[in-house]
């Protein structure tokens, strides 16, 4: 028997309502326009599965706010548009609806708006992005209580005003768990991970009990930044706080440990997590051993999980694909490509496709990635056909690189790595009027590179170091460390730095300086001067890690007889003894 789904059902029913002539009282027209702009919101959030049923966003919200309209006029009919609770969730829906002026309108009709309306109506302009229509009213309002702060809080976190934000948090007179949770994961999320830890500090030193939201954000700025011993420190205050049972901070806590670079401790929280693991916790562990090269252990952990009858889903099939790329497992990541559709009737997404060209081009085997490019069932995007270049690079096939460069010159055109890629292809094939023609096209379309750097976690403060001028005392002291640590290699380790792919156009010295002062080296460089002996540097970087710089860190771990951890766009490396993780397979 066919059933429709929830939201067609739901829509029908305040189509019918709003079109009907019998009278409905107050409380009435509130439930329905409150149901309508929660369903409003979950259709433009696109997350709820009995959406799938429904033809497009857009057809969506043109058809929700249709209802919404009626819904209003059957209101005025009745006399209840005046109504402080109708007229609130009309406010609610226009805002929900992106329609703002309507919201403002609908507000502005109202005899005595309660706090409830103005904090709707706030939201309204924030759903928007009219962060000043949002203060203007703020500023209007005649009363406010701690919510009223909360949704200005949240609002300038949304649109990504971190110092209005920080601004409105110090004004606060009072704060509560949302605004801490509100301020330490919004800067968290945007990269300021120093300033996500200092306001977790000042919660503490507050005398606030942190809760599930701001502890998982946290430790997720843990995790981004690899910041391992703040998340140490976290971990030691979970446990003593008796917050060890919650499963959302448990998963963030292995996440944090395999983002740092600790993969055993990241195995001591998933073996001690005390109650069934969630799809969450299995995925996450699967990441963790998928990042760190250990293919064969993740797909290990993938059939104990099958065993625990916890079912898969996509992002698990991700995770186990990306282990098998990162670690040359061809047959058994086609095994598991095809046991997702068979057996587990999952419809692979794009980034399914994307793991498989990846499976292919890091083997080498490119023809069979760019023939299964072509027989995907959907559109490559620019993801796949960047993934595709990548693998160009790091076999040299210069004449598939430029195919595939064509490709993505339609798709995405002022990506700036692309341009880098291909010039670095032809400088190691040694076509340096390829190379001048590149970074001429870079230079007449505006197109600038993207600037690497690397973070280090020294006495839990990070540091950020870029290739450059020595702007300050840090970066003197690190390019001061790297001077000796490169004669020493050189002495040593027979250092010879890799310069295949610097511009042509420059002497050997100044080909030598530019891999030299690549920002992982000054950071490890910064680490060994400022770390005690044998404590582990982690280190982690925005982009790729270099050939040249994969050599300076294996010969580093060997020379100086320690341990180095670099989390790069795609993966870790550990480096023992003169080798690494990876087994120079990235």
């Amino acid at each position: 028997m066919y059933s429709k789904p929830a939201s067609t059902l739901t829509l029908s029913l305040l189509e019918n309502y709003s079109s009907a002539a019998q009278w409905y009282s107050p409380i009435h027209w509130t439930m329905l326009a409150a149901s309508f702009a929660t369903l409003q919101s979950q259709m433009s959030s696109c997350t709820t599965p009995s959406f799938e049923a429904l033809p497009k966003r857009a057809t969506a919200n043109l058809r929700s706010l249709r209802a919404g309209i009626q819904l209003h006029c059957q209101a005025l009919t009745h006399g209840l548009n005046a109504h402080l609770f109708v007229g609130t969730t009309l406010v609610s829906m226009y805002g929900e609806c992106g329609c703002i002026r309507s919201a403002r309108k609908v507000f502005d009709e109202m005899h005595e708006p309660n706090v409830v309306a103005w904090n709707a109506v706030i939201t309204a302009f924030f759903r928007v992005g009219n962060v000043k229509g949002a203060r203007e009213m703020f500023d209007l309002m005649p009363f406010r209580d701690l919510t009223s702060w909360n949704v200005m809080l949240a609002g300038h976190v949304k649109e990504r005003e971190l110092e209005l934000a920080r601004k409105m948090f110090m004004e606060m007179p009072v704060k509560d768990d949302v605004s801490w949770s509100t301020i330490i994961v919004g800067f968290a999320h945007n990269g300021y991970f120093d300033e996500a830890f200092g306001f977790f500090r000042k919660l503490q030193r507050d005398g606030t009990r942190p809760n599930e939201v701001s502890l998982t954000g946290v430790l997720s700025a843990c995790g981004q930044a690899g910041a391992f011993e703040f998340g140490k420190i976290l971990h030691g205050f979970i446990e003593k706080a008796g917050l060890i049972w919650i499963i959302s901070v448990n998963n963030a806590l292995l996440d944090a440990y395999s983002k740092c670079g600790n993969l055993s401790m990241a195995r001591l929280v998933f073996e001690r997590m005390p109650e069934k693991k969630s799809i969450v916790s299995w995925t996450s562990m699967m990441v963790g051993l998928a990042m760190h090269g250990h293919g064969e252990e993740a797909i290990r952990l993938f059939h104990e999980m099958e065993r625990s009858e916890t079912r898969p889903d996509g992002i698990t099939f991700i995770s186990l694909l990306y282990a098998c790329s990162h670690a040359g497992l061809i047959e058994q990541g086609c095994e598991y490509f095809n046991k997702m559709r068979d057996v587990y009737n999952i419809k692979p997404a794009i980034e399914h496709y994307g793991c498989m060209v990846d499976l292919y081009g890091r083997a080498g085997q490119l023809q069979k990635a760019y023939e299964f490019v072509f027989q995907m069932p959907i559109p490559p995007n620019d993801i796949i056909w960047r993934t595709l270049l990548g693998a160009c690079s790091i076999h040299g096939n210069v004449k598939l690189a430029e195919k595939v460069k064509e490709r993505l010159s339609e798709l995405d055109p002022n990506n700036s790595s692309d341009h880098v890629l291909l010039s670095n292809i032809y400088a190691v094939a040694g076509k340096w009027k390829d190379v001048a023609a590149v970074r001429r096209s870079m230079t007449d379309q505006r197109i600038k590179k993207t600037p690497g750097w690397s973070m280090i976690e020294v006495d839990k403060v990070m540091y950020t170091f870029m290739a450059g001028p020595k702007q300050d005392k840090i970066m003197e002291e690190a390019y001061e460390m790297l001077k000796d640590i490169i004669l020493r290699l050189r002495v040593e380790g027979g250092y010879v730095p890799e310069i295949g792919s610097v511009l042509h156009d420059i002497d050997e010295e100044e080909k030598e300086d530019s891999v030299s002062t690549h920002s992982e080296k000054l950071a490890v460089a910064f680490g060994i001067a400022r770390l005690c002996e044998g404590k582990t540097i982690r280190i982690v970087k925005n982009l790729r890690i270099c050939r040249d710089c994969h050599v300076v860190m294996k010969l580093i771990s060997q020379v100086y007889k320690l341990e180095i951890v670099v989390r790069d766009r795609s993966r870790f490396h550990s480096f023992r003894n003169g080798s690494c993780s990876c087994e120079d397979y990235w």
